[in-house]
Protein backbone atom coordinates (compact mmCIF):
# COMPACT_ATOMS: atom_id res chain seq x y z
CA UNK A 1 0.00 0.00 0.00
CA UNK A 2 1.09 3.51 -1.12
CA UNK A 3 0.41 6.62 -0.79
CA UNK A 4 -0.19 8.61 -4.35
CA UNK A 5 -0.23 12.05 -5.39
CA UNK A 6 -4.02 13.37 -6.76
CA UNK A 7 -5.40 15.83 -8.64
CA UNK A 8 -6.05 18.26 -5.39
CA UNK A 9 -2.82 17.36 -3.48
CA UNK A 10 -1.49 20.73 -2.16
CA UNK A 11 0.98 19.82 0.61
CA UNK A 12 3.78 16.78 0.59
CA UNK A 13 4.40 15.75 4.17
CA UNK A 14 8.08 14.24 4.99
CA UNK A 15 9.47 15.77 1.52
CA UNK A 16 12.96 14.93 1.13
CA UNK A 17 12.99 13.31 4.46
CA UNK A 18 15.53 9.74 3.87
CA UNK A 19 14.29 9.08 6.83
CA UNK A 20 10.59 8.90 5.66
CA UNK A 21 8.28 8.20 2.90
CA UNK A 22 6.64 11.85 1.52
CA UNK A 23 2.79 11.50 2.13
CA UNK A 24 1.36 13.55 -0.73
CA UNK A 25 -2.35 15.11 1.15
CA UNK A 26 -4.77 17.73 0.68
CA UNK A 27 -5.18 20.22 3.61
CA UNK A 28 -8.25 21.19 3.64
CA UNK A 29 -7.97 24.71 5.59
CA UNK A 30 -11.36 23.84 7.72
CA UNK A 31 -11.56 24.47 11.51
CA UNK A 32 -10.23 21.14 11.98
CA UNK A 33 -7.43 21.46 9.97
CA UNK A 34 -8.74 18.37 7.69
CA UNK A 35 -6.00 16.64 5.95
CA UNK A 36 -6.81 13.65 2.83
CA UNK A 37 -4.53 11.26 1.79
CA UNK A 38 -5.38 8.55 -0.78
CA UNK A 39 -3.77 4.80 -1.09
CA UNK A 40 -3.11 2.40 -3.72
CA UNK A 41 -3.32 -0.93 -3.11
CA UNK A 42 -1.47 -3.82 -4.96
CA UNK A 43 -3.03 -6.53 -6.36
CA UNK A 44 -2.37 -8.88 -3.91
CA UNK A 45 -3.64 -6.42 -1.24
CA UNK A 46 -6.79 -5.91 -3.01
CA UNK A 47 -7.22 -9.55 -3.49
CA UNK A 48 -6.18 -10.12 0.30
CA UNK A 49 -8.99 -7.10 1.33
CA UNK A 50 -11.75 -8.47 -0.85
CA UNK A 51 -11.58 -12.17 0.70
CA UNK A 52 -11.21 -11.05 4.08
CA UNK A 53 -13.08 -7.92 3.99
CA UNK A 54 -10.80 -6.19 6.11
CA UNK A 55 -7.63 -4.45 6.97
CA UNK A 56 -5.53 -3.31 9.87
CA UNK A 57 -4.24 0.34 10.85
CA UNK A 58 -1.59 1.34 13.17
CA UNK A 59 -0.93 4.92 14.40
CA UNK A 60 1.44 7.04 16.41
CA UNK A 61 0.02 9.07 18.93
CA UNK A 62 2.95 10.27 21.22
CA UNK A 63 0.61 9.18 24.28
CA UNK A 64 -1.86 12.11 23.05
CA UNK A 65 -5.91 11.30 22.41
CA UNK A 66 -6.55 9.79 19.42
CA UNK A 67 -7.83 12.02 16.29
CA UNK A 68 -11.05 11.19 14.41
CA UNK A 69 -10.02 9.18 11.18
CA UNK A 70 -12.51 7.80 8.58
CA UNK A 71 -11.86 5.71 5.44
CA UNK A 72 -13.78 5.59 2.56
CA UNK A 73 -13.07 4.25 -1.70
CA UNK A 74 -15.43 7.17 -2.07
CA UNK A 75 -13.74 10.72 -3.20
CA UNK A 76 -16.58 12.28 -2.08
CA UNK A 77 -17.45 10.91 1.20
CA UNK A 78 -14.43 12.60 2.45
CA UNK A 79 -14.16 15.68 0.66
CA UNK A 80 -16.20 17.53 -2.05
CA UNK A 81 -15.22 20.43 -4.76
CA UNK A 82 -17.27 22.98 -6.58
CA UNK A 83 -16.72 21.07 -9.71
CA UNK A 84 -18.61 17.94 -8.03
CA UNK A 85 -22.27 17.56 -8.94
CA UNK A 86 -24.93 15.26 -7.47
Amino acid sequence: MKAIKFEDVNVEFAKDQEEYTSLPALRIGDDHDTIVTCWKLTLWERIKLLFQGHFWMSEMNFNRALTPRYFSVNRKDVYTKPSDKD
